[in-house]
């Protein structure tokens, strides 16, 4: 018979023929290092059969889905290794995900660092026995039969669960079978290299009514070296961590009494926050943006307009206020904003407008609130509380690609700024949308003019844009070559037409606006925290909320380092005079904690000379320099 190869050229195998042997039939190498198959766009096992034309892809370690087999793959042995260890230990599921794998289980026993040591242990027996994956086709009845057997009641629960007439798969590894619908590396020895990274807890299908149940976490590699270099990568992601910096540096502060999710900002990040909002305000201006200002509470018939009311209920905090009396109350319920949007559609709704005024492009530094799940919150990352440097364009068809041109040149600024490589990911319309398939295909093609005049590298996310538009979202890589999602530039078709928005034509008709959501950082909060952990805490000179310290070498040189202080604070510097009566070195060693970019050092020597001894923390020792170099420095890091 014959089948299809990924190249497109046809190769003949014989009736019966496995995954496996297809992989044989090209060569010896590749037979070697297959793992699993792609059959018709299907994962399958390598002892899958083909049939009569059926398209087929050898999967090896060098395949983009390899490493999600093999991690799925090292949560059965994970599991393998707990049942040798824990007997009567019950499965709940256990996934491959971003980076890893993980398992939850339900045992008396809690387990510890030291029994992940015993699981690895277990597991480096297994994965040496070269036990192979068996899978088994089962009935409804089979499958609850053997699960319930084994006091697998979690898994009889998934069982009950799956729809009528889907097929039940099961996997054997040793004396470990796991309801799953594969498929699975060939057997265990193919699982290079692997950790258990860490212990927490979870609710049973995520469902605070349900059982708690222990969640071990693990990653794998087929390589060690990759190993390695994940875990180096972890400990740097330790240290860098953006909720422990902000607390030792200064920055903000979470407080139960103020609620979750909700950061305060102490001085110095209040001073980085204004800082970045300073700066992107004047080149907003010189772009032709105009800012607003608008209110955190609405009534709720804006939200019913909106269509939040209906769709985003339950993420936003809703209240009533008495505008009667208590003899004749009159209620009216008010929301906090989610978002800025509504509020720049009532704007632009305030005036009649001619296809002369457009675009009109309104920005706002707009503090929202989301009801996020506490599980979820995660420093300032993930709040329930944050600004967005939020745009709104209103412009006519014509003007759109032009526009997001624009806004893509503004996304290159800012990125190339924090010395950021980005791309970006276009999503296209959903299964359930509004508007026409012409206004869909306009937009989807502007999205994909902008990004190619910016050569910009862009993946098409196939029916994930919003119901109401396609969209741009763009992705920066960090310093240790972390993924975040950060820019978005989305087209609206929903707010003009919910909100009758409309502008005179040319012609004297009345058209609607074509409408873009834009938010550059996103979060400000959130993109404060990506920064802190890129950095590791040192922020560039220009952002450092104090620019430089000022180390006095005794008592009798505090006078002249408050007046060099002074020098440079009118100059525009952000200066702090470390004027405690301690060693030098300890005041080195605080603002080196501290992050602070420049330490100047005076003593008799400099107080006579009229210089300073500098030095920098990263490069340490620079010499000694003239007062003025320094504030050089200073105003030519400075972005405004």
């Amino acid at each position: 018979m014959e089948i299809v190869l990924p190249d497109g050229s046809v190769k003949e195998v014989e009736q019966g023929a496995s995954v496996a042997d297809v992989a044989a039939s090209i060569g010896s190498g590749l037979a070697q290092a297959a793992l699993a198959g792609i059959v018709n766009g299907g994962p399958v096992d390598l002892d899958a059969e083909v049939q009569q034309g059926d398209t087929v892809a050898i999967v090896t370690s060098k395949s983009p889905d390899a490493l999600d087999l093999l991690r799925h793959s090292a949560a059965h042995i994970m599991a393998c290794a707990l049942e040798d260890l824990y007997p009567g230990v019950e499965f709940g599921i256990g996934p491959a995900i971003e980076n890893g794998f993980y398992y939850d289980i339900r045992l008396d026993k809690n387990l510890g660092p030291e029994d992940l040591e015993k699981v690895e242990a277990r597991m480096a027996e297994i994965v040496a026995a070269a036990q192979p994956f068996e899978r088994h086709l089962l009935t409804r009845e089979e499958a609850r039969e053997l699960f319930a057997s084994k006091g697998q009641a979690l898994k009889c629960e998934l069982i009950d669960e799956l729809p009528e007439g889907e097929p039940i798969t099961a996997y054997t590894t040793g004396d470990f079978t796991d309801l799953c619908r594969g498929p699975h590396i060939p057997d265990t020895s193919k699982l290079g290299a692997f950790k258990l990274t860490k212990l927490a807890g979870a609710y049973w299908k995520g469902d605070s009514d349900r059982d708690m149940l222990q969640r071990i976490y693990g990653t794998a590699f087929f390589k060690k070296k990759d190993l390695e270099a994940h875990l180096h990568n972890l400990e740097e992601a330790e240290k860098r961590d953006h909720r422990k910096l902000g607390r030792e540096l200064g920055i903000y502060m979470m407080d139960p009494a103020a609620g979750a999710g909700l950061p305060l900002y102490l001085p110095k990040g209040a001073r980085i926050i204004r800082t970045l909002q300073e700066w992107l305000r004047r080149d907003l201006y010189a772009r032709g943006y105009e800012e607003v200002i608008t209110p955190h509470i609405y009534n709720a018939d804006v939200w019913k307009t909106s269509g939040h009311y209906d769709f985003y209920h339950d993420n936003m905090y809703f209240f009533q206020i008495n505008e009667g009396d208590d003899e004749s109350p009159r209620l009216f319920e008010y929301a906090v904003k989610p978002m800025n949007c509504p509020g720049h559609v009532l704007l632009y709704k305030n005036d009649i407008h001619s296809y002369r005024d457009l675009p009109l492009r309104y920005f706002e530094f707009g503090t929202v609130y989301r009801h996020e799940m506490s599980g979820v919150v995660h420093g300032l990352l993930r709040a329930r509380g944050f600004t967005q440097d939020d745009a709104h364009v209103f412009c006519r068809r014509d003007q759109v690609v032009d526009e997001v041109v624009a806004i893509l040149d503004l996304v290159d600024h800012i990125m190339g700024t924090f010395g950021f490589d980005y791309t970006a990911e276009i999503s296209t319309r959903p299964a359930k949308s509004i508007g026409t398939d012409d206004m869909w295909e306009y937009a989807t093609l502007a999205l994909k003019e902008a990004c190619a005049a910016h050569k910009l590298k862009h993946e098409i996310n196939e029916g994930d844009g919003a119901f109401y538009g396609p969209k741009i979202d763009i992705k920066v890589k960090d310093a240790i070559g972390r993924t975040w999602q950060c820019s978005t530039v989305q087209v609206d078709f929903n707010f003009p037409e919910r909100f009758d928005l409309t502008y005179r034509t040319d012609e004297n008709t009345e058209e609607r606006p074509w409408m873009l959501h834009r938010a550059i950082f996103g979060s400000i909060e959130r993109f404060l925290g990506i920064l802190i952990e890129h950095y590791a805490g040192a922020l560039p000179l220009w952002l450092a909320p104090v620019q430089v310290a000022v180390l006095p070498l005794a008592d009798r040189h505090i006078e002249a380092c408050t007046a060099l202080a002074d020098r440079i604070a009118q100059a525009g510097g952000r200066v702090e005079v470390f004027d405690q009566n301690e060693p030098m070195r300890v005041k080195i060693a605080k603002a080196q904690g501290r992050k602070i970019p420049y330490m100047l050092v005076l003593g008799d020597k400099e107080v006579e000379a009229g210089t300073v001894s500098v030095r920098e923390r990263h490069q340490g020792d620079l010499g000694t320099w003239e007062p003025q170099k320094i504030i050089d420095e200073i105003k030519s890091a400075h972005l405004g």
